[in-house]
């Protein structure tokens, strides 16, 4: 037996920002390309630049900017405490999980009843 979870946030019934989101944010953050992002993830451009697009006008900031000089890509101070608030919040439902699951593990394993 194992609880399962996935977590995501919706703005208006509409995703903002999820593990997806996230993987793009810091692949982009790494290769400081969306078009090197998006290949390291497997994905078309069309893709990550639709949902990277979709994440900022629902959250209404910018979550990259382009370097004037070389064109790089790089993440806003607020993506990077996104991602950190969104991991931390992984963490914490997983925590939570593994606790719950492991109560369910005694309750479902007691031989005493």
């Amino acid at each position: 037996m194992e609880i399962k979870q996935k977590v995501w946030i919706e703005k208006n019934g509409n995703v903002i920002f999820g593990k997806g989101r996230d993987n793009i944010l810091k692949a982009i953050d790494e290769q400081h390309s969306l078009n090197a992002a998006a290949k390291k993830l497997g994905m078309s451009y069309r893709a990550a630049w639709g949902r990277l697009k979709a994440s900022e006008e629902r959250m209404e900031m910018k979550l990259v900017e382009i370097g004037v000089k070389d064109k790089s890509m790089q993440l806003t101070q607020k993506a990077r405490a996104i991602i950190d608030r969104f991991e931390k919040l992984e963490k914490d439902v997983e925590n939570l999980l593994h606790t719950a699951d492991k109560d369910f593990q005694k309750l479902t394993h007691d031989d005493g009843e």
